[in-house]
């Protein structure tokens, strides 16, 4: 444990890895199957909606530099958002009543093609025969789930200050005490977070902070239960650094299992994310850890065991944050 005496410096911004090319640098068939749409859509938006497509540049701010395909309107973003600086202000982004759909934006197409799969399987029974209904079950209840699977509820994100809130829902599965962690600069503790599959799978900022660097490590799909499956399995590392004093760090871990093998990440190097901020998911079944720095004034507010909500769970407070709202030096905080 140590005090804060002397808190850590402001980090300077890590570019993304060349290795991170995509928000789900794991890929994927619905994502492929998606990539492709947006070739045709972009053909058509070309064809025949160059007025529109004039308006949606004039609106557009930042630089589409970086992307892999151009920029032509905010869907084009979806897959792309961390390999560019360009974006639409809300009011001038005319899909954005796509967020007010209680399923996660980054699982439409899943549950889009998978969904619309087994909702066919299930009425393919009652329209040759009604009497055939029992077949329907198996695919209904498919359908159920995975429409379940990618919803993405509301939270109500606590507000007072000092809070760190679950990243993930699941179970609390760890809680390691660690003597030094290289990043945060010192003692730590980490905080492991089991999704089963029947969990909302959204991840969300433990914290308001700036994003400092991303780690995506490719490797092996083990039950997230299994202890090895934090060393060997897909993930991304992902650290931040809070934006008040004493500026703390904290590292924040997305981790595939079994059956998650789809990991996404948009947060882009540099950008500061509020509490609560959803800012990717795990496709499946999955492992969500958290580091934070083990300090004589932080209040552990989680046990092995509990289930926690992202977002809305407090799993520890650190009492001693300031509430001045002083930020550090701007050299060290400015996004490439």
């Amino acid at each position: 444990m140590r005090n804060t005496d002397h808190a850590p410096s402001p980090l300077e911004i890590v570019p993304l890895p060349d290795h991170i090319r995509s928000i789900q640098p794991g890929g994927g068939v619905c994502y492929y199957l998606e990539l492709c749409w947006g070739c045709l859509r972009r053909w058509y938006l070309r064809t025949f909606r160059k007025t529109y497509l004039a308006k949606m540049k004039s609106l557009r701010h930042g630089s589409a530099e970086g992307a892999p395909h151009a920029i032509l309107d905010p869907r084009d973003l979806k897959y792309c958002r961390n390999q560019c600086s360009c974006a639409w202000n809300l009011a001038d982004d005319p899909f954005a009543w796509r967020d007010k759909i209680p399923l996660a934006r980054w699982g439409l197409a899943e549950s889009l093609i998978l969904g619309g799969l087994f909702a066919a399987m299930a009425a393919a029974p009652l329209l040759i025969n009604l009497i055939m209904w029992p077949l329907s079950i198996p695919p209904l209840l498919c359908f159920i789930w995975i429409i379940s699977f990618f919803r993405d509820p509301e939270r109500k994100i606590p507000t007072d200050p000092g809070l760190l809130v679950a990243p993930a829902d699941g179970k609390v599965v760890e809680i390691a005490y660690l003597d030094e962690e290289p990043y945060l600069g010192g003692p730590a503790i980490r905080i492991g977070i089991f999704l089963s599959i029947f969990n909302v799978h959204i991840n969300r900022s433990p914290c308001e902070g700036q994003v400092v660097e991303l780690r995506y490590a490719p490797g092996l799909f083990l039950d997230a239960r299994n202890p090895q499956s934090a060393l060997k399995n897909e993930s991304m590392w992902i650290g931040i650094q809070a934006t008040r004093a004493p500026y703390r760090r904290y590292s924040v871990r997305q981790i595939a299992g079994l059956f998650a093998r789809r990991i996404v990440c948009d947060l882009r190097p540099g950008e500061t994310v509020q509490r609560g901020t959803p800012f990717g998911m795990i496709k499946l079944g999955s492992r969500t850890e958290i580091v934070i720095p083990h300090e004589r004034d932080l209040e552990l507010q989680v046990q092995v065991g509990q289930k926690v909500k992202a977002g809305t769970t407090t799993i520890a407070c650190y009492t001693d944050t300031r509430l001045d709202g002083s930020s550090p030096p701007t050299s060290s905080l400015t996004p490439n």
